[in-house]
C-alpha cells in the first residue's frame, strides 16, 4: 500500500511490513527468455553483412618479435581483413592482451580462424620466462616494469612494538598462506559487435558499464559520444572482468572503421585465460599472538601480491578482526603474466582466508571455541549474532569436537568451519531513471544499466509496482541501452545502491504527478490518494476507489513523465555476513565433500528476496570452487599457461554443490538498500580450510585444497 505524501516531503522507502511487491520472492522478468534460448546476448548478435573478426594472441612466453606477416592470411578464402598488430622489432613481455599480433575478419567465423592460423609470426624467446614469482625475485632475474620487480605497496605499524607484545602472548602462531590467481570464467567470453556507417555506430558489448562504454568507443572510431549508441540487454556475466571496452573493443572498432561493415569479435575461451584478466594471487607470512582470555593481541603480516603486470588486490592487515598491536608489509610481486583486474570483492577473498586461517589456529591453540573466540574479537555486534545464527544452522552446538580437532583414524571425518565478512558496497551520483505512465494503463521505467544476473532488470520494474500498488507484471522495465537515462557501471556492488534509489525518486515523482490529475475526480487533496491492489482511492474511503486504468486515463493524450536521480538517504553501504560450512575427509585418500554451507547476509531492505538468496548462493559456490578446485597454473621452465581452457582450469560442478542456506539478516533493520552480493564469496573457503582442521587436524596454508595436498599433511599426522 502507498499513501501519497505532499511534493515537498523527502521521498523515503515505505515500512517493510506494508511493502506488498518489495521484501517478497519474485519471479525474474528476465527468466522466461533466458531459459527458452529467446534472450539475445551480445555473442548472439547476428547483422546483415556481418563479418567475424579473430584476434592473433602471441603464441609464446618472453620474446623479441622479428616478423610478422599477414599476407598469408590474406589469401585465405573468406578473409577480408588482416591487419598487423604489434610488428617486428618489438619485446612481448607475455601472453595476453599488450601481445595481440594481429586481427583477421571473414565473412565466416571458421575463415577467420583460418587466417589467423595463417599469419606467419617470428621470434626470438627470451628467458627465463618470468610467469612465477619465484622468478620474479631471482638475484638475477631481468626487471620486467619501470620499477622493477618488487615495489614496496605500503607498510603499516611498528614490528618492534608488535614483537614486544607478541612476546606477551599465551599462544603464537607463525605460518605462511598462500592463494593461487583465479580466474573470473564468465560464461560469455569479452567482445562485441560493433555496427558502423561512417558517422553513427550501434555497439553490442557483453559490459559490466553500457554508459560509460559510449565514450570509450566514440574515441577509437574517432566520432562524438552522442552519435554512439550501446546496447547491451542481456550478458554472460562480468565479476568485475567487464569494464570498458578493451583492447578487443578497440580492434573490432577499427576492423569496423575500415570495412563499414558490422564486425563481430568475440574471445576464444584460450584468450578469455591468456588476456581478460583474474583474481591476484597471495602470499601472506603471518605471525600472530593471543591471550587465554581470548584476545587477539598482536599480529604481524609480510605479504606480497601475484597480480601478473597489475597491482593486486589486498587490504592492509588485519582484516575485520580487531588487532590492538599490528603492522605490515605489503609488496608488488610482478611477473610477466596478464595483468589482474576487479573481481568480486578484490583482495578480501586472499584476505579472508589468511586472517580467518590465523584466528582459527590461535583458537584452538589456546583452546577456545573458535565462534567465541571471533566473538570476543570482533567489535560489532551484528557479527555477535550472525555467527551465532549461522552455528546454531550449522549444528555447532551438538559437534563432537569443538575446541580441538578429529582424530586421524582411517575413517571419514566430518569438521565445521567459520568466516566473517565485510563489504563497503556503496552508492554514488550518476543513476536517472524515468517513468512513463500513458493514457492506456501501460507503465514503463526506464534505465541505461545493465543486468549481469544479479536481478537489477526485476526491481526496475518492482521499485515502480510498489510505489502505485501494481502487481510486478504491469510494469515495464527497459535497460541495457546508453539511449536510456544513464546508469553507474556494475561494480564494487554499488549497482543496487545506485540505482535503485533513483528509480524510487522517479516513481514517487510520477505518483506525486498522478495525483495531481487524479485528485480533482475524486475531489480530494492529492496528498490524500492511496494506492492499493491497482486502485486509487481517498484514504479510508476504498469504495470511492478507481481502477489504475480509469486514473491513467486522466493523463490525456500526452503521456505522464518523471525523472528521478540517486538520492543518497536512500541507501547506506557497508554490509556483514557470516559463513559456516561443513565437510567430510576421507583420512585415507584425502578427499573432501563439502557437505553443507550457511550464509546469512544483511543490506538493509531486501529488494527481491528470492533474488537476494540466489546470490548468497552464488558466492558460496565461488567460494567453494576457489577453496577446492580453481589455480591458474604456467609450466616454470617453459612459460606457457596450462590450464588456458575449461577442461584443465577446474570450476566446481553440480558434483561438488552441497546443501546451501541462505539466510537474509532480517534483524539488520535499516531503512535503505544498499548492494550485498560481493560479501558472500569472501570467506567460504576460508570455512572449508577451517572445517578441513575440525575435522581430522590437518591445516593446509595453501589453496586449493586438494586431496594430494590432504594426504601429505595426513601422512605426517599418522
Amino acid at each position: 500500500m502507498a499513501t501519497t505524501p505532499s511534493p515537498q516531503d523527502k521521498v523515503a522507502w515505505e515500512p517493510r511490513d506494508e511493502m506488498t511487491v518489495l521484501n517478497k520472492d519474485a519471479r525474474r522478468l528476465d527468466g522466461p527468455v533466458k531459459v527458452t534460448g529467446r534472450a539475445v546476448y551480445p555473442h548472439d548478435v547476428r547483422l546483415p553483412n556481418m563479418v567475424y573478426a579473430r584476434l592473433l594472441v602471441h603464441p609464446a612466453p618472453r620474446s623479441k618479435l622479428t616478423r610478422v606477416d599477414v599476407e598469408p592470411a590474406r589469401q585465405v578464402p573468406g578473409v577480408v581483413y588482416a591487419e598487423v598488430l604489434k610488428s617486428g622489432g618489438e619485446e612481448v613481455l607475455y601472453q595476453g592482451d599488450d601481445a595481440v599480433l594481429a586481427v583477421v575478419a571473414a565473412e565466416t567465423p571458421e575463415a577467420a580462424e583460418d587466417g589467423v592460423r595463417a599469419v606467419v609470426v617470428e621470434l626470438e624467446e627470451l628467458w627465463p620466462p618470468m610467469v612465477t614469482p619465484e622468478q620474479a625475485l631471482a638475484d638475477d632475474s631481468p626487471k620486467i616494469t619501470e620499477n622493477g620487480n618488487v615495489v614496496v605497496a605500503g607498510t603499516r605499524g611498528d614490528q618492534a612494538e608488535v614483537e614486544a607484545t607478541l612476546g606477551r602472548c599465551d599462544a603464537v602462531v607463525e605460518a605462511s598462506y598462500s592463494l593461487p590467481v583465479q580466474h573470473h570464467a564468465c560464461l560469455e567470453t569479452h567482445g562485441c559487435v560493433v555496427d558502423f556507417d561512417g558517422e553513427k555506430a550501434t555497439t553490442y558489448p557483453s559490459t559490466q558499464m553500457v554508459t560509460g562504454s559510449t565514450g570509450m568507443f566514440a574515441r577509437e572510431l574517432g566520432i562524438s559520444r552522442s552519435d554512439v549508441r550501446v546496447l547491451t540487454p542481456y550478458m554472460g556475466g562480468g565479476f568485475g572482468a567487464k569494464f570498458g571496452i578493451g583492447k578487443e573493443g578497440a580492434v573490432a572498432s577499427e576492423v569496423a572503421k575500415a570495412l563499414m561493415r558490422p564486425v563481430h569479435l568475440m574471445l576464444t575461451r584460450p584468450q578469455e585465460f591468456l588476456m581478460a584478466g583474474n583474481r591476484s594471487g597471495s602470499k601472506q607470512v603471518m605471525k600472530g599472538g593471543a591471550t587465554k582470555d581470548g584476545v587477539f593481541q598482536a599480529l604481524y603480516v609480510e605479504a606480497d601480491k601475484h597480480g601478473g603486470m597489475g597491482r593486486g588486490s589486498l587490504p592492509t592487515p588485519p582484516y575485520i578482526y580487531d588487532v590492538a598491536s599490528n603492522a605490515s608489509t605489503i609488496r608488488q610481486v610482478h611477473t610477466a603474466t596478464d595483468a589482474n583486474r576487479a573481481m568480486r570483492a578484490p583482495g578480501h577473498p586472499q584476505a579472508s582466508f589468511a586472517m580467518e586461517s590465523m584466528v582459527d589456529e590461535l583458537s584452538y591453540a589456546i583452546g577456545m571455541d573458535p565462534v567465541e573466540f571471533r566473538k570476543k574479537n570482533l567489535s560489532s555486534e551484528v557479527y555477535h549474532r550472525q555467527l551465532d545464527r549461522v552455528a546454531k544452522e550449522i549444528g555447532w552446538a551438538e559437534h563432537e569436537h569443538r575446541t580441538e580437532p578429529g582424530k586421524v583414524d582411517g575413517n571419514v571425518r566430518v569438521g565445521i568451519g567459520f568466516g566473517v565478512s565485510t563489504w563497503g558496497s556503496g552508492g554514488r551520483p550518476g543513476c536517472k531513471c524515468e517513468v512513463r505512465i500513458e493514457a492506456d494503463g501501460s507503465i514503463r521505467s526506464s534505465v541505461g544499466t545493465q543486468d549481469l544476473g544479479t536481478g537489477s532488470r526485476t526491481y526496475v520494474a518492482s521499485i515502480v509496482a510498489e510505489e502505485f500498488g501494481l502487481e510486478l507484471s504491469q510494469v515495464e522495465a527497459r535497460i541495457g541501452d546508453s539511449d536510456l537515462p544513464p546508469s553507474v557501471g556494475s561494480g564494487g556492488s554499488v549497482t543496487t545502491g545506485s540505482l535503485a534509489p533513483a528509480v524510487k525518486d522517479a516513481a514517487h515523482n510520477a505518483r506525486v504527478a498522478l495525483c495531481d490529475k487524479v485528485a480533482p475526480v475524486l475531489e480530494c487533496d492529492p496528498d490524500e490518494l492511496t494506492w492499493q491492489g491497482g486502485k486509487v482511492y481517498p484514504t479510508g474511503e476504498p469504495d470511492r476507489a478507481l481502477t489504475w486504468k480509469e486514473a491513467c486515463a486522466t493523463v490525456g493524450s500526452d503521456p505522464l513523465v518523471a525523472m528521478g536521480e540517486f538520492q543518497p538517504h536512500l541507501h547506506q553501504g557497508r554490509v556483514h555476513g557470516a559463513q559456516a560450512a561443513k565437510i567430510s575427509v576421507d583420512t585415507l585418500t584425502g578427499e573432501i565433500k563439502v557437505l553443507k554451507m550457511v550464509t546469512i547476509q544483511d543490506q538493509g531492505i531486501p529488494l527481491i528476496r528470492s533474488a537476494l538468496r540466489s546470490q548468497i548462493n552464488g558466492g558460496m559456490v565461488q567460494a567453494l570452487s576457489y577453496g577446492l578446485l580453481e589455480q591458474r597454473v604456467h609450466d616454470a621452465d617453459l612459460g606457457y599457461m596450462l590450464t588456458a581452457n575449461l577442461e584443465d582450469y577446474k570450476i566446481a560442478g553440480v558434483q561438488e554443490i552441497p546443501e546451501m542456506v541462505a539466510i537474509i539478516d532480517d534483524d539488520d533493520t535499516r531503512q535503505t538498500v544498499c548492494g550485498m552480493a560481493e560479501a558472500t564469496c569472501i570467506p567460504g573457503h576460508a570455512a572449508i580450510a577451517n572445517a578441513l582442521y575440525n575435522a581430522c587436524g590437518v591445516r593446509i596454508r595453501d589453496l586449493p585444497l586438494s586431496a594430494d595436498r590432504v594426504v601429505t599433511e595426513l601422512a605426517k599426522r599418522i
